[in-house]
């Protein structure tokens, strides 16, 4: 039967959450808290309260306050900003719990506005005679996200009948006193917790997501030291659905199930034409689940907190690795047995049921008082479902509710729940046993796999299997993973700070330059000594050449020559050294010497011409001295070709 595609995802998503408690009847049961009224005596008694599943309830705790219901805004949608009213205590006043009505908004929104007054809780009066329900977070959109995750006040739905009784006695001007109380909350029926949290691999499924990750990671550290003490027990489950019998066949149900539509989950994309489809995130929740078997198989149940941090973060669907390549390295980082793992996941192609998730359908369906699994995430401690917001210190005082009070372990004493993971097993990162250089660090939230940078050289890589030393002065930290070795008081390394090579065997061996640099045998594969008087002897890295008789070997020309021809070549090549020497001086000393002779023409020259002719600098002569100079005017023409016939006389010598 063939629908149009969006018929079809509408239709199919359907059935998945009209099956989520598969061959049964859905029990959704409440949690509740008490709530006593201690003034005015005319009301003063126990109520009950129901916990809203947003904020944070002080589990094992209670609190006092005063209730005052608004003159506007009597339903808490808007912003009591705007109405210039404050329910902010005054210093040693009782703290302010505000009375809202139910009806016209998301029941998260008025406890938001309450809180952002100065509320210190928010109670909500059911506008209907019912059973209370439990007040849950909406689907979260870019607006409510926006407050959800901030809401830090506990809040309570109370019945119609009480909050009318509250109502009446504040407009009587009575001073209503109450006390709320989760000290009961959580029971405590022995000296261990119980806890399992209820979850899914998905990681594209907006805010919900983002949320249950952040808490994975941040709980991690206290979750395992609770369970490494024997304090806590804690198990993980998945939420899966079955395919409704008419629908095993098709294309949807194909690629949202596996075993042939016994166990499914929505599209990540809600689409089911492209990107991850829902039997993916079915097999990657098999997977986790049976780490977790695995792992406690081997006395070291709280690994499965490894994993799944370690999956998020290298293996997310927006970079493309949710897959089983990408989980069997994180697996294997961890020191588990891929095989086991894979065993336990079983065939998700047979058309029968697979155990492990058989039993995760069963448990889905409420036993006791805990109720049916509904809602992801969802966190269950000693079979009471946790209301509140997923939030590393609200959980904690949960699950530190389930000991009896002066039997709860240390760490529900203090706010240290810091361990070194990088002590076990290096925490699963990247390590170099040779340098001692580890990519594990310890923080608060547990270990982080990041590469370290190690005396001013940065090692680049993801951090769990490999990190590598890179830029000037790699070379110096375990040769930057390159082949080296010494022999005979020489050493050689194949380690390149710069190039496109990183590791290079140097001249003389042949290799790939990181495991291995073998030495080559120059003489074997005929790449020196060629000469007919030449006897070749191999060495590590290099070679030897020698020549029989007197000969002597020339290395650069690779060939032998007499040694007395050499002395020979020696002894003319300084004979030609000095004449060389020889006629480079007596060259300079003429260079010299024709200076000088010209100096002295010069001088001379200007000596006898300055008889014949004034020069520029000399004064203007008198009148008188015209007849003379005329008388003399001829005798300059035969001075002046003297002159010239004695200079080229001195010039020609």
């Amino acid at each position: 039967m063939e629908l149009p595609g969006s018929e079809v995802v509408g239709l199919f998503l359907g059935f998945l959450l009209l099956s989520v408690a598969p061959r049964s009847s859905a029990r959704f049961v409440v949690e509740k808290n008490s709530l006593r009224v201690t003034s005015p005596d005319k009301i003063k008694g126990t109520y009950d309260s129901a916990i809203g599943n947003f904020g944070i309830p002080l589990y094992g705790g209670s609190m006092a306050g005063a209730v005052v219901y608004p003159k506007e805004n009597q339903n808490g949608c808007k912003e009591f900003s705007d109405f210039s009213v404050s329910f902010q205590s005054k210093p040693g006043a009782l703290p302010t719990f505000v009375l809202v009505d139910r009806g016209d908004c998301l029941f998260a929104l008025k406890v938001w506005n309450a809180q952002k007054a100065g509320a210190s809780a928010v109670l909500v009066a059911d506008n209907v005679e019912e059973a209370l329900i439990t007040m849950d977070s909406p689907e979260e959109d870019s607006s409510s996200a926006k407050y959800i995750e901030n809401i830090t006040v506990p809040s309570a739905l109370i019945e119609k009948s009480f909050g009318e009784t509250l109502k009446k006695a504040i407009s009587g001007g009575d001073m209503i006193n109450v006390n709320l109380d989760w000290r009961e909350a959580v029971p405590h029926p022995d000296d261990r917790v119980e806890y399992e949290l209820w979850s899914n691999s998905n990681d594209e499924c907006g805010v919900k997501c983002d949320m249950l990750m952040e808490f994975v990671k941040d709980f991690k550290g206290a979750a395992q030291i609770l369970e490494k003490g024997g304090y806590t027990q804690f198990t993980p489950h998945y939420i899966t659905w079955y395919c409704p019998q008419a629908f095993v066949m098709s294309k949807q149900c194909k690629s949202q199930c596996i075993n042939h539509g016994r166990y499914c989950s929505p599209d990540p994309e809600q689409d089911f034409s492209t990107g991850y489809e829902g039997k993916d995130v079915v097999l990657e929740n098999l997977r986790q689940l049976c780490v977790f078997k695995v792992a406690n198989e081997t006395k070291n149940p709280w690994v499965w907190w490894d994993y799944v941090t370690d999956f998020q973060i290298r293996c997310p669907m927006k970079e493309k690795r949710y897959n089983k390549e990408c989980a069997d390295g994180v697996i294997r980082s961890l020191g588990l047995d891929v095989k086991k793992i894979e065993k336990c996941m079983g065939d998700p192609n047979a058309d029968s049921e697979n155990p492990v998730l058989k039993e995760e359908q069963n448990a889905q369906i409420g036993k006791g008082s805990r109720g049916d699994v509904t809602i992801l995430p969802t966190l269950v401690v000693n079979n009471h479902q946790y209301r509140g917001k997923l939030e590393k210190g609200a959980v904690l005082k949960a699950v530190c509710a389930g000991f009896e009070e002066t039997t709860e372990p240390t760490v529900c004493l203090s706010i240290d729940v810091e361990t070194n993971e990088c002590l076990n097993n290096n925490g699963g990162c990247w390590q170099d046993k040779t340098s001692n250089v580890t990519a594990c660090k310890d923080t608060f939230r547990g270990r982080v796999c990041e590469c370290p940078l190690v005396d001013g050289v940065q090692f680049k890589g993801d951090g769990y299997t490999n990190c590598e030393a890179n830029g000037p002065g790699r070379c110096k930290i375990n040769n930057g993973g390159c082949w080296s070795d010494s022999r005979d008081g020489h050493s050689y390394s194949a380690c390149l700070d710069f190039g496109k090579s990183k590791c290079q065997c140097p001249v003389g061996f042949k290799g790939d330059g990181v495991k291995t640099c073998e030495d080559i045998n120059e003489c074997k594969e005929k790449k020196a000594c060629q000469c007919p008087e030449c006897s070749c002897k191999n060495a590590w890295g290099s070679y030897e050449c020698t020549c029989s008789g007197d000969l002597l070997y020339i290395r650069d020309h690779d060939t032998c020559i007499s040694k007395h021809s050499v002395e020979t070549k020696s002894a003319w090549a300084a004979v030609w050294v000095i004449l060389i020497g020889l006629a480079m001086a007596g060259f300079g000393a003429y260079l010299i010497y024709k200076y000088r002779l010209r100096s002295y023409m010069d001088s001379e020259i200007r000596a006898i011409m300055a008889q014949y002719m004034p020069l520029d600098s000399q004064a203007e002569i008198p009148n008188h001295m015209n007849e003379e100079r005329q008388r003399n005017r001829d005798d300059r023409h035969w001075g002046l070709a003297a002159v010239d016939l004695m200079f080229e006389v001195f010039t020609a010598g």
